[in-house]
């Protein structure tokens, strides 16, 4: 905020900037992770979550009127394709209910807080933006915590990691990253981008974990790389 130009912020723009943080980081993040602490695997949790570009196409084409060409959902169909691979070749068992509802409700979060986001691009600068939206979030989990949970932290070096990932990677690099994607593209054209984690997150193992990455792997990343580029290649102006 201290870097932005204009350092006045209305009520509404508060109030709408809150709303997307509590979809994105609240609902969207919370739903996933609390997934992951009832027994989904990540490999069905990535499932469900790489629906989102699809249901948020649909999503794109009711509220904001974007339409997408042939071509497009070509390359829709062959992004959730690649992912859909990844994902069955290393896919196992002991879904729950309360696991599943909880990956729904982070898919469908994830969705309308791209589609609301798309809709107040241009109220707040997108500094500011981010800050409220991590705002708000924090609020939101303060009470979750104080209503729900026993709460503790054990500081370990495994805890500081992770949440510095979680702080400076993905609440200030990858969500300024969409934002800054959502002002300058389409709402469905920036989702298709969400069918290359599963492919991506599995090479990522590889170096990272020394997890084994096959050959239909590489051709499910070859396959999501394909059609994310034929949707940003056939994409309109805004």
């Amino acid at each position: 905020m201290c870097f932005s130009k204009n350092k006045a912020i209305s009520i509404r723009a508060f109030y709408n900037a809150s709303i997307s943080g509590l979809l994105f980081h609240g609902f969207y993040l919370g739903g996933v992770f609390y997934a992951l602490s009832n027994g989904i695997s990540a490999s069905l949790i990535a499932l469900i979550v790489s629906l989102q570009p699809i249901l948020t196409s649909i999503l794109a084409r009711v509220y904001l009127n974007e339409k997408l060409t042939r071509n497009q959902w070509l390359g829709i169909s062959l992004g959730f394709l690649g992912a859909l691979i990844i994902i069955l070749s290393d896919i196992k068992e002991g879904l729950t209910l309360l696991a599943f509802t909880s990956g729904l409700i982070g898919l469908i979060s994830s969705s309308l807080g791209i589609i609301w986001q798309k809709k107040i691009v241009d109220e707040l600068p997108l500094s500011a933006n981010n800050f409220i939206q991590a705002f708000s979030a924090s609020i939101f989990y303060i009470l979750i915590t104080l209503c729900f949970e026993n709460y503790y932290i054990n500081f370990t070096d495994s805890f500081f990691v992770a949440m510095s990932w979680q702080i400076f990677a993905v609440s200030l690099g990858a969500f300024l990253i969409l934002m800054w994607l959502l002002e300058h593209n389409k709402a469905n054209e920036t989702s298709t981008l969400f069918f290359l984690i599963p492919p991506v997150s599995a090479l990522m193992a590889y170096f990272i974990l020394d997890e084994q990455f096959s050959y239909l792997d590489f051709f499910a990343l070859f396959v999501s790389s394909i059609g994310v580029f034929i949707v940003t290649k056939y994409q309109s102006k805004i």
